[in-house]
Formats: C-alpha cells, structure tokens, sequence
C-alpha cells in the first residue's frame, strides 16, 4: 500500500501554520503515520512487521548507551518550517525534557539522531525530501535504513550537517558493522536485522 497525498491550500495566507492546525485537527485513520513532506500531507499505512522488529532491535541497542536524561521516540512529530516539514521519524533520540512542552511536535533541531527505515512505496521520502529537512534543522546524525536499496540492504550514516547538506559519515550492506560516534559511541551489527 502506498501513501496518500492531501494537498492542502491554506486559506488567509498563512501557510506553514495553518497547514499545521490541519494537520493536527484533522481526523485522520488511526494507526496510519501521517506526516507533512515539502509541504504536502502525506499518509502512510502502519509499517510491515520486519520494519518494526528492525526499529526495536536498533532501540533496544540504543537505550544501552545514551544518558538517563534522553528518550527513543518512534510517533514524535518534529518540526522543520524552513522545509515546510512535520515528520514522524521511525526512531528520535532527544533530551526528555524537549517534550515537556504542550503539543503535538517539537522542533527537529531539538533531535540528536533521527533514525528512518524505508519502506518499499515511500522510500525515496526518507533517501531524498527528509534527508534535506535533517539536515536543514542540523540534526547531528541521521541513520538510513534501507532494506529496499537496490534489491541490497544498506545502512548510511549521514553527519557533520551544514548549508542544509549531510556529509556521509558511512554506509555499509546489510551485515556489516556501522558505527555511531559520540556521544552514543555504539557499534552496530546490521545482521541482526531483517533482511540481512
């Protein structure tokens, strides 16, 4: 099943705001991830089983190495306005804190690593549009899972964000080990994951 598209026009010129009101008012179908990309709605069915047994593997690695002070999140929206961006990463790690204030999102900016794994129909969402829009907010490192590369599992490690640009930092096949630097410090076994 592919996502679905909803093009909405703000109606007093308001735009990014009130396509986020939209966004958040509207009743959408539940279990679905409902996410706003280059300024379009976009809504995905909920994801297959390997996807989500890969997004646990990684969290439960995951919560071994950062401080008692951060949080996984795998439905937090988070925000990019300059990219006309509300996304639902498949994974967030972020101070705990950022989430004491009301609402629906928090500014992407506030993520220290987002982590996407791709799904067959959309995955050039994950590869291409939000891949600016992480490194437009400067989130310190984005991981790319993606089992649908080419018919060959990868991962990329993408970093050192600047101008809205990512530096790859490394992408192996599925297999291989992958290593995040500080401050998670953690090297990962990509085999462990379905697909491998």
């Amino acid at each position: 099943m592919s996502a679905l598209s909803v093009e909405h026009e703000p109606e007093n010129g308001n735009g990014w705001d009130e396509l986020v009101r939209f966004w958040e008012e509207m009743d959408w179908p539940e279990g679905c991830k409902v996410e706003i990309i280059e300024g379009i709605i976009t809504v995905a069915p909920p994801p297959a089983n390997d996807h989500n047994n890969t997004a646990e593997l990684l969290q439960r690695l995951l919560y071994k190495v950062i401080p008692d002070d951060w949080g996984i999140y795998q439905t937090q929206g988070v925000s990019v306005p300059e990219r006309q961006g509300l996304y639902i990463p498949d994974l967030a790690v972020m101070p705990r804190a950022t989430l004491e204030r009301p609402g629906h999102h928090v500014p992407l900016s506030e993520a220290e690593l987002v982590v996407e794994i791709t799904s067959r129909r959309n995955a050039n969402h994950d590869r291409v549009e939000k891949l600016r829009g992480y490194a437009t907010a400067e989130v310190p490192l984005y991981l790319l899972l993606d089992p649908w590369h080419s018919g060959r599992p990868t991962a990329t490690l993408y970093g050192e964000p600047k101008g809205g640009m990512y530096h790859v930092l490394d992408n192996v096949k599925y297999g291989e080990e992958i290593h995040l630097p500080e401050p998670f410090d953690l090297t990962i076994d990509t085999g462990i994951f379905p697909g491998s």
